[in-house]
């Protein structure tokens, strides 16, 4: 063989490898909204002691029927799949503002046996952001305060580099409750309230551990312009982090003054499509087909797969199937894998996987991925 015809041969087997390696080349990683993500309503809640739940039960039948949920602690519920947790917090700058609940004195005066303490000793009494479903009625939390689910979640995510990304829903709650008993005034979750909380989430996760709106945004003008042209972080630079997102729209102004597109804040609003700070929106009762339009859109969407135990109750998988199907990529339900409810009622993934390939986004850049972490 001549030396020129050598060369040639040489040449086209490696040309051969090049076109043999521009399919993979050209094959794009999935991003972290190309999947879909189980997650749990109220994660944290623990439920009613016998005499709470008796008292409901004698004052608000109706109102308990749809509070008697209870879930495992956060760790169990990563170990067991979870990949979206909700937090309900109150702000409690000086301490000791949901240190007293209510209940007590109503368990006293229906003749009922006291509960045992809603907090070890000390907990409710020191500044911090407090975790609970309801002031003075319902305060059972699984962790306790803020800082300590923080933790919990923190731990879990060292334990297991890697991770597919979880993301943390936190709901900010002020609102009066209207009793026919004097109950405490939340604190209002104002700029001040709202710093303190973005210093709690930072205290515990660096800068590295978690997917900040500057990131997401990168060059662009708005953090919807960047969700919309760019998208968000790939799969592989999201495993490992957390993301914050706040549920309660009525803090948006407050979080965004003086952070216009949420520049140098830690969590993600829940904005209208098309503001600068839209990256997370919620369409907890939204339309499939509109929520298949905003996923396909480029926003990262939590619903919600079930409601008020009424799906549950009578095993109804309509709404879970619609949703499923709708491509949002949070979803969130009282009933997640390894928490049936007593009708059957449950939402998971086929096989042992975490997260699925999402319905309403590319499907090519996500088959073959390993989903079970």
């Amino acid at each position: 063989m001549s030396s020129n015809s050598c060369r040639g041969s040489v040449a086209l087997r490696a040309l051969l490898v090049v076109l043999a390696l521009l399919p993979l080349a050209l094959h794009a990683e999935p991003k972290l909204n190309d999947l879909q993500y189980i997650g749990s309503h109220n994660s944290y809640h623990a439920g009613f002691a016998p005499s709470e739940a008796a008292l409901w039960k004698r004052l608000d039948p109706a109102t308990f029927a749809v509070l008697d949920y209870r879930h495992p602690p956060l760790t169990q519920q990563l170990d067991d799949g979870v990949r979206q947790i909700e937090l309900d917090i109150y702000a409690d700058a000086k301490g000791g503002r949901y240190a007293h609940p209510a209940m007590i004195d109503q368990l006293a005066k229906a003749g009922l046996p006291p509960a045992p303490p809603i907090a070890a000793p000390g907990v409710m009494q020191r500044p911090g952001f407090k975790v609970m479903h309801i002031q003075d009625l319902d305060q059972r939390s699984t962790c306790q305060p803020l800082l300590a689910c923080l933790r919990e979640v923190r731990a879990w995510s060292k334990e297991h580099p890697g991770h597919l990304p979880i993301f943390i829903l936190l709901e900010t709650k002020q609102s009066t409750l209207p009793a026919a008993f004097p109950t405490v005034q939340p604190e209002p979750f104002d700029g001040k309230a709202l710093d303190a909380l973005d210093a709690e989430l930072r205290s515990v996760f660096a800068a590295n551990a978690y997917i900040s709106p500057d990131l997401v945004r990168g060059n662009a003008a708005t953090l919807n312009a960047a969700v919309l042209a760019h998208g968000w972080p790939t799969l592989a630079a999201a495993r490992g982090k957390v993301v914050f997102l706040l549920d309660q729209r009525a803090v948006g102004p407050a979080y965004l003054a003086g952070h216009p597109a949420l520049r140098g804040r830690v969590c993600f609003t829940n904005a209208d499509p098309g503001t600068a700070d839209a990256a997370f929106v919620e369409r907890n009762d939204g339309s499939a087909d509109e929520i298949a339009q905003l996923v396909k859109a480029g926003y990262l969407v939590r619903t919600r797969t079930d409601a008020d135990l009424k799906e549950a109750a009578h095993a109804d998988t309509k709404r879970r199937d619609a949703m499923l199907a709708s491509g949002a990529q949070l979803l969130s339900t009282d009933f997640p894998d390894h928490e049936p409810a007593a009708s059957g009622y449950v939402v998971r993934f086929p096989g042992d996987a975490v997260a699925r390939c999402n319905p309403q986004r590319p499907q090519a850049d996500c088959h073959g991925v390993d989903l079970r972490h």
